[in-house]
């Protein structure tokens, strides 16, 4: 099963880190946060990706044409223009870059990924956000649902601390960025048979959260998989500043891979 990973976004939020480069191409650790995503769906071993870029989408490319050099050991010798890989850590990927408009929507960018799908099931999520999500209970989720959508549904943390107040002024307790309000949102990491690209229109200003999958609901064909665990988008600087903290302490909870 192929993963569509939707990378083509301004990410505007996130200020100067994307004047100059893709917001998934913002770094955890030193690695793109689009390195992580796809370090989950390979501890699943789904290891074919194609990648919906657009803007800055030269970043992405040069990244992963220049992977297998930077991430092996090679001899070059200058007399004879030759080079030897004698070892490489690089990853098992096989990966599609596909230019999908600078200012596409996400229904669009989807819609452009049918010609490699080969009308078969396939996975979906976002550039610019992780999990600590099992993928496969999600596709075990979504085959019994027989629904032709199943998106991944989280709670997020409130983004402010939560006060208990007594009627004389007295605080009860206090609670550093609890649960939100206890709805559920939309988090991605969908799985889709092909026929839902059947519901995004032919438009560059489609955006998939919207008609399609409001249509997909009101016809009773979205599947929802609640996932319980850790979950976060990098939408802000904040977002990245904590996911990077969360790294280097060694306590990044979408961390599910072993290193080499």
């Amino acid at each position: 099963m192929k993963v569509l990973i939707l990378a083509g976004g301004l990410g505007s939020r996130l200020g100067e880190e994307t004047v100059l480069r893709p917001k998934p191409m913002v770094e955890i650790g030193g690695y793109p946060i689009l390195w992580h995503i796809m370090k989950i769906y390979t501890h699943f071993n789904f290891t074919e990706f194609i990648i919906l870029c657009g803007y800055k989408s030269e970043f992405i490319k040069e990244y992963f044409l220049n992977y297998y050099t930077n991430n092996s050991d090679i001899t070059i010798n200058f007399e004879n223009n030759d080079i030897q890989i004698h070892r490489n850590h690089c990853e098992p990927w096989k990966i599609t870059l596909l230019f999908t408009g600078k200012n596409n929507m996400t229904g669009s960018r989807i819609k452009q990924a049918a010609p490699y799908i080969n009308n078969e099931p396939f996975m979906l999520t976002y550039g610019d956000g992780v999990a600590n999500i099992d993928i496969n209970k999600l596709i075990d989720c979504h085959k019994k649902s027989k629904k032709l959508v199943t998106l991944t549904a989280v709670q997020p943390t409130g983004r402010f601390g939560a006060l208990e107040i007594k009627n004389n002024g007295q605080i009860a307790s206090f609670c550093e960025k609890p649960a939100g309000d206890g709805a559920w949102v939309n988090g991605g990491f969908f799985v889709c048979q092909p026929e839902a690209l059947d519901y995004i229109p032919q438009k560059k200003d489609v955006f998939w959260e919207q008609t399609p999958l409001r249509n997909l609901a009101s016809e009773g064909q979205l599947n929802a998989y609640k996932h319980h665990g850790f979950w976060r988008p990098m939408d802000t600087l904040k977002d990245k500043l904590d996911l990077n903290e969360l790294w280097e302490k060694n306590q990044a909870p979408w961390k599910i891979w072993k290193d080499k």
